[in-house]
């Protein structure tokens, strides 16, 4: 199933560009469903009918759901709250404090990522669209499971460990905090495991991509270009840019002319930034976008003759490749990044790669665990790390 997950700058139009994508689909006859991640839902603002937690048509072709994030909790969290809450109880908390306080901060978002993983699996529809939170909670929950591999891999087996042999004194001695049953560290796995099914699907090349929605303004781009330089961090491949609200040549009135001259100034710096990426545009259309009408009109705008599930640009986030007798070169597709907000480690076969505040570590090959990291570089975008015995 091609999967596309729309994310940009809050306000900049990937809810319209989401909607207008499915429908664009829709009319080369596939069956489409758009659904938006984001808890401040707009979906049904932008179709201007009521969309609930069930899929919904909205057109031949094209069905659209905003999360009901209280089932997703019963699936996905309830054993890992009722924990927390008890724990949360015995310090003290009441009980409604208790259970507002172990709903993490992100999880509505990362419960609408979860549900992607449940359309894939029940395989319903020929595309899935996403209209997925701003950028900035987007980064935070596409690179979660990177984050959780080290601590589940490495430190909950030895938590779950202790726990069963600590676990009957602790139950005896008041003073302590109740201990996780063995059950809450098993919904811990699982709860691990389907955010990892998340990413499988979301940094599958071949299938899934997502599309930068940005309009042509100061901080818009410039958030668009670290949004793109961290999702190249963990492998998340973005196929093309969608400039919204563009100028449209018919506006001569010279109110605009210092308008047009700022968006000509940003549409070359997104050029520059994003190339070869396509780069597709919609104007400022004069009216609000909401409704089928105005969504069609938008999807024409955008897409033109470019089939919108298409997958318009391919690139490998990293690459390793043999580099004289016994060195090699591991080589990441880092555009937009600057040297001073790069930092480099290594520890056996991992290589941990920090970008501003974003890290990455990658799991190389077991034969280049004994190398050491020699040196590095960024050049036209991409960060080249040297592996080599060191000596």
């Amino acid at each position: 199933m091609r999967t596309i997950l729309y994310t940009g700058k809050g306000g900049v139009g990937k809810t319209s560009v989401a909607a207008a994508t499915a429908l664009e689909a829709a009319e080369v006859g596939k069956n489409v469903l758009v659904m938006s991640t984001d808890p401040a839902h707009s979906l049904s603002d932008a179709f201007d009918t009521h969309i609930g937690p069930d899929p919904k048509e909205m057109a031949t072709g094209v069905w659209a759901q905003e999360m009901d994030h209280t089932s997703m909790i019963e699936e996905n969290w309830s054993e890992i709250q009722a924990y927390m809450s008890t724990v949360f109880e015995w310090q003290g908390a009441n009980t409604l404090a208790a259970e507002e306080l172990a709903m993490l901060p992100g999880m509505d978002e990362l419960f609408g990522l979860l549900t992607v993983r449940r359309h894939h699996l029940e395989s319903k529809y020929d595309a899935l669209v996403v209209d997925a939170a701003p950028t900035g909670e987007t980064l935070k929950l596409l690179s979660l499971p990177d984050q959780m591999n080290w601590y589940v891999e490495k430190i909950l087996p030895i938590q779950r460990r202790a726990a069963k042999l600590v676990r009957p004194f602790a139950n005896r001695a008041k003073s302590l905090p109740p201990l996780p049953q063995d059950s809450v560290f098993a919904a811990g796995q699982r709860f691990y495991e389907a955010i990892a099914g998340v990413e499988e699907i979301l940094t599958d090349r071949e299938n899934a991509s997502v599309r930068l929605v940005v309009n042509a303004e100061k901080m818009v781009v410039a958030e668009s270009r670290r949004a793109y330089t961290y999702l190249n961090l963990y492998d998340y491949g973005v196929d093309a840019v969608v400039v919204n609200r563009l100028l449209p040549d018919a506006i001569t009135d010279p109110y605009f002319t210092r308008w047009r001259e700022s968006q000509a100034r940003h549409m070359k710096s997104i050029e520059e930034s994003f190339s070869p990426i396509p780069i597709l545009t919609a104007r400022l259309f004069d009216r609000e976008m909401y409704g089928l009408e105005a969504l069609n009109a938008l999807a024409d705008d955008v897409f033109g003759d470019v089939e919108p599930l298409e997958m318009l640009f391919r690139g490998a986030a990293h690459d390793i490749v043999k580099d004289g007798d016994d060195g090699y070169e591991v080589t990441f597709n880092l555009p937009l990044a600057d040297k001073k907000d790069v930092d480099l480690s290594k520890k056996g076969a991992e290589l941990f790669v920090r970008v501003g505040g974003y890290r990455r570590n990658i799991l190389l090959p077991d034969s280049l665990a004994r190398l050491s990291a020699t040196g590095a570089s960024i050049e036209d975008g991409r960060l080249k790390v040297r592996l080599g015995d060191g000596s």
